[in-house]
């Protein structure tokens, strides 16, 4: 035997028993967990422009960023593009006969959640991109299972209702009393918290597009419907085109109006800012001369919904009421305030600390044919009158 503090190899039977003892004292890891996704970019780190593409397709309509991952989503009407931060293209999703507009993202579990419309087919749906899926250009909306789709049959019962009372629903058509709130469907999303609950729970904010219509009082609000997606567990369907489904929740868990005014295809882009805990509102101008047709209006995310009336509704109708932040400039005979001059009605997205991506729109030619193309360049909210979105320089 050695003396005492020498050290001797150990015999195999002592490595074999050392090896058993540590598997039983340091845990495997479980397989069920997964590895925590990379760091993305932090705030000082993205680049001042992102640049969508060119695409045979239609405008942009809205886009979401990831930071997490360091990917952005555009929505160019039929066709979802997602790009890296470098405007490199990673993938697109294809196949849309219907209208894809604004995109928002649930930080929660990643997924990207667009607005989508089929008025012939009276379907209007919440379309939920899985990220991780789109991996190539030209994968197909129904095939390739990178979506599902989630009904909504309170739009339905206001786009198609027979407000005239002749028995006989008018369809897709803007001249016409159809339509409760001259709803056309569907158009900005966002995701956020419950109105008037600062720190509540996370809530999917969907904006009803509205029909362009001066001959009518009752389409002078914007409408929003929340829902807690959380309760959507089950509801989701693949994508269908030829037979829509409508599986969907019976309700939203609020719907809320706020008066600006007619306004050509409701609210284009939704967007909640965290750093002021308020929603902005991005439209094309209404056309109604009596309003001041301001293309930016700001939800005040500090005061809570209020029970009152409906304005310009055939027969007395109340509900919760939202206000519009102050600033911008304030029409006196309407009290509604806004901004005259102001982007990101083809997408918006906050970044919670005064900067923005606003996207541009933009065409070009290429061997004949005409392509649509969207960059998003970052802004800094100013407030400023007309355009309050100042242009960060690179």
């Amino acid at each position: 035997m050695g003396a005492i503090g020498t050290w001797r190899r150990p015999t195999t039977w002592a490595v074999a028993l050392s090896t058993v003892l540590t598997a039983f004292a340091a845990p495997a890891p479980s397989p069920a967990v997964a590895a925590p996704a990379p760091a993305g970019p932090g705030l000082a780190e993205l680049p001042v422009a992102v640049d969508g593409g060119a695409w045979r397709s239609g405008h942009v309509q809205g886009i979401a960023l990831d930071r997490e991952r360091g990917h952005v989503y555009f929505s160019f009407t039929d066709t979802l593009v997602k790009t890296d931060l470098a405007g490199e293209v990673i993938g697109t999703v294809t196949g849309l006969t219907g209208h894809l507009g604004d995109l928002d993202i649930d930080e929660r579990d990643g997924r990207i959640y667009g607005s989508l419309e089929y008025r012939a087919a009276e379907a209007f749906y919440i379309a939920i991109f899985d990220p991780d899926r789109i991996t190539r250009v030209g994968m197909d909306a129904e095939t390739d299972g990178v979506l599902t789709t989630v009904h909504l049959a309170e739009v339905v019962a206001d786009y198609t209702a027979d407000m005239d009372g002749d028995g006989v629903f008018d369809g897709n058509v803007a001249a016409t009393a159809d339509h409760r709130y001259g709803c056309s469907g569907i158009d900005g999303i966002a995701f956020g918290p419950e109105f008037g609950r600062s720190g509540g729970r996370t809530m999917l904010t969907v904006a009803y597009g509205i029909y362009a219509n001066a001959d009518r009082e009752d389409n002078d609000h914007q409408v929003l419907l929340q829902y807690d997606v959380s309760r959507w567990r089950g509801l989701g369907r693949p994508l269908d085109q030829d037979a829509p489904h409508t599986s969907g929740p019976r309700r939203p868990q609020g719907k809320y109006f706020v008066y600006t005014g007619n306004t050509t295809h409701g609210v284009r882009n939704l967007e909640y800012d965290a750093a002021t805990g308020d929603w902005f509102m991005a439209v094309y101008t209404g056309v109604k001369p009596h309003f001041p047709n301001h293309s930016l209006y700001v939800v005040d995310g500090s005061r809570r919904p209020v029970l009152g009336p409906i304005r310009g509704q055939a027969e007395e109708e109340r509900g919760r009421l939202l206000s519009l932040r102050e600033g911008g400039v304030l029409h006196g005979p309407t009290g509604v305030a806004g901004w005259p001059v102001s982007g990101g009605q083809y997408g918006l997205v906050s970044l919670g600390d005064g900067r923005f991506y606003v996207v541009e729109r933009g065409r070009r030619q290429e061997n004949g044919v005409l392509l649509e193309t969207g960059v998003a360049r970052l802004h800094r909210w100013t407030g400023a009158v007309p355009d309050p979105f100042a242009p960060v320089e690179g």
